[in-house]
């Protein structure tokens, strides 16, 4: 089988391109054949065979030309319809993989990759997997950033909404301009001709289901983990919490909480712009970003740890992660965290953004070692999917 992943970084830069290169290096492990098609980066790693990929755009960057045609160019691209012709004339794939590809690439590739079919008579499955809600909301996150608050309204395709809440980075222009593409190509209905929209929650999927073109073509799957060894490790008294020091992660809530259990030990492990209010706290421990080996141990030798996020979040690796080295998890009960967490066997939930619940559970469990120890010998029997159980789904779907 011929695949074609499609995402606009072809190199190192976040959670989707992961994904596209461990599925992409999967299936050519398999028999079968794979190819890229983005933008052009200095430090692009994968690629097609006609060397074909759009101009590179960088929004916080480049000239003052390129800057003001920047606005057009992330509605339609006419630069990426005749660039993935190129692959699609010489790959001739059987699966188009879309990813990341709103602004940078646009959906006019599917225009292209639909009129190249009819043309060539070519059967070529369009398969999309939603990293985050650009779908449903132009700012990707159904958060507004100026309000830190949580925002359904442009669910339903009121697109409007973004340009009233200045929902990117704040600004009326841009959230113009976010408005413009999202109502663009739902008018166009480009978004008819994807075959599967695969979400990495069932949260996600009740947010892309409010489209009703999207319902009919949505379907589940947890995002894979690399399987890693089961060790007996012995616990250290302390809390843990790793990720983002960020306004939507939690955290404010989270050193709140901290301050009242003065005698609980608590272990911070990142980085990130709330960094500061950390400091000074005498039962705070930060160990700055942390990952490999170092990042293990931490989180193997932790009592517990906490994801006290209050966005709506999809399927955040950190919550399996945990589990999978044997460390139950408290996690706010919002989003897809909820699905990753067997209540009760695994680890707890509180409501999300609640001071209260928070420190009523974190007391439960500090109290309450045995309790905690049991959760983690439940974590053994923990089963999230593998790279190869993931792709295993994954290909009955291109098929």
């Amino acid at each position: 089988m011929k695949v074609l992943m499609i995402n606009k970084f072809l190199y190192p830069n976040g959670g989707s391109e992961t994904y596209i290169f461990k599925i992409g290096e999967y299936l050519q492990k398999h028999g079968h054949e794979v190819q890229y098609f983005g933008m052009e980066h200095e430090g692009r790693c994968v690629g097609n065979r006609v060397n074909a990929y759009t101009s590179d755009m960088d929004f916080h960057g480049g000239s003052k030309l390129a800057k003001l045609t920047y606005p057009l160019k992330t509605i339609y691209s006419k630069e990426a319809r005749v660039q993935i012709r190129k692959v699609l004339d010489d790959f001739k794939p059987d699966v188009c993989h879309l990813n990341n590809f709103n602004y940078q690439l646009t959906p006019s590739m599917i225009l292209e990759i639909v009129k190249w079919r009819k043309e060539s008579r070519h059967k070529c499955k369009i398969v999309f997997t939603a990293h985050d809600y650009q779908l449903v909301c132009p700012n990707h996150m159904l958060n507004n950033p100026n309000t830190h608050k949580n925002c359904k309204k442009c669910l339903g395709g009121h697109f409007l909404n973004c340009t009233k809440g200045k929902c990117i980075h704040g600004s009326t222009a841009k959230s113009f301009i976010g408005t413009l593409e999202a109502e663009f190509w739902k008018l166009n209905g480009a978004y008819k001709y994807i075959d599967t929209m695969i979400c990495c929650s069932k949260f996600m999927q009740t947010k892309l289901d409010t489209n009703p073109l999207f319902a009919k073509k949505t379907v589940a799957m947890h995002n894979f983990i690399d399987k890693v060894e089961w060790k007996e490790t012995p616990k250290k008294d302390y809390v843990l919490y790793f990720g983002r020091f960020s306004e939507e992660k939690g955290i404010a809530t989270l050193i709140k909480v901290c301050k009242e259990l003065p005698n609980i030990p608590f272990v911070f492990a990142g980085t990130g712009p709330l960094e500061a209010s950390i400091k000074g706290i005498d039962n705070i421990q930060n160990v700055g970003f942390q990952k490999g080996e170092a990042l293990e141990e931490l989180i193997r030798e932790a009592r517990f740890s906490i994801y006290p996020s209050e966005w709506y979040e999809n399927c955040p690796f950190s919550v399996m992660e945990s589990q999978m080295y044997g460390t139950p998890v408290l996690g706010a009960k919002i989003g897809g965290i909820p699905e990753l967490i067997q209540v009760s066997k695994t680890g707890e939930l509180f409501k999300s953004g609640s001071a209260e619940d928070l420190k009523k559970k974190i007391q439960k469990l500090w109290n309450q070692k045995e309790l905690t120890e049991q959760y983690s010998k439940n974590c053994e029997n923990i089963s999230f999917d593998t790279i190869d159980e993931y792709c295993e789904k994954l290909l009955k779907i291109y098929r």
